[in-house]
């Protein structure tokens, strides 16, 4: 699906990190996540499998499931992850705590609700 993709280890992403002269401040772990973002697309996809198939051919179409269906697993009970990094030039740059987080998050989700519920915690 992705030719030459590569996705680093998450040592490598910190070995990285230490040789550039900046600091994880925060890291957040997403796999479940990221499964669960699979399965939208999934579902985004099957909805709209046709059309996909008139642009591109059955052959895509079985590929890409098959690689939605896949890496969902490999993040669900596999060695995938998928995280979130802070980073900064100083050690002390972000909050204390993450309640800033949830407190813009609810924020944002004031302004504009998800028009599909897919966003929704079920």
């Amino acid at each position: 699906i992705f030719p030459g993709g590569y996705s680093p280890a998450v040592s490598e992403v910190f070995s990285g990190l230490e040789k550039s002269g900046l600091f994880p401040l925060d890291a957040e772990f997403w796999r479940m996540h990221y499964a669960r973002t699979l399965d939208h697309w999934s579902a985004r996809f099957a909805a709209r499998r046709e059309e996909a198939k008139a642009l591109y051919d059955e052959r895509f179409c079985r590929m890409w499931e098959l690689y939605l269906a896949a890496a969902a697993g490999a993040f669900r009970h596999g060695p995938n992850a998928v995280l979130q990094l802070q980073i900064g030039r100083e050690r002390d740059s972000a909050p204390f705590t993450r309640e800033y987080i949830a407190e813009e998050t609810a924020r944002l989700a004031a302004r504009e609700p998800a028009a599909d519920g897919l966003l929704q915690e079920k």
